[in-house]
């Protein structure tokens, strides 16, 4: 930027620099971040300045506005993210299983451990791989078997392990 230029720059800062200060604190009532806002307006008016710099003011109100509705769009996003964030740990803190909750948690645990245990070692070994996160070809390998061949045995697994549970019986593999 010229000499000329800078002092124009400098002229203009001086003169409206307290407005926009101002008209910023009264919409979003932060002196701080009015602050930070002031100068990202400036900071545009240096970068990208109008062709009339009698219009400056216009153009710095235009601006300024644009800034403070940016800001209150994404503080009202980051206060919906906060509260939400702030009632999760809450119903995480607060809520607790009762002592019925957890006997029916432990039952069910032993039912699908007896389950388990009526299905052949591969069908068991599949399901529970599955359950944790493995993906088809850790299965696989972990199986010895073929990539290709994993999904229909987890399918055939489940169908196995759902009559168990229905039926009480033992399938064959």
């Amino acid at each position: 930027m010229e000499d000329s230029q800078l002092a124009n720059f400098q002229t203009i800062f001086r003169e409206h620099y307290p407005t926009v200060l101002r008209r910023i604190v009264a919409l979003i009532g932060d002196r701080a971040a009015a602050e930070d806002l002031t100068q990202e307006a400036f900071l545009r008016l240096y970068r990208h300045p109008p062709d009339d710099l009698g219009k400056v003011g216009p153009w710095l109100h235009r601006v300024l506005t644009r800034i403070v509705y940016d800001y209150l769009r994404k503080s009202g996003r980051d206060q919906k993210l906060h509260e939400r964030q702030v009632w999760h740990l809450h119903t995480q803190e607060t809520v607790s299983p009762s002592q019925e909750d957890l006997v029916i948690r432990e039952w069910e645990r032993d039912v699908v451990r007896q389950v388990l245990a009526k299905l052949s070692e591969r069908d068991r070994q599949a399901l529970l791989m599955k359950e944790n996160g493995y993906s088809h070809a850790e299965i696989a390998e972990a199986l010895a078997v073929n990539p290709r061949i994993v999904a229909t045995l987890l399918i055939r697994a489940e169908q196995r392990f759902k009559r168990n549970m229905t039926d009480g019986e033992m399938m064959d593999p």
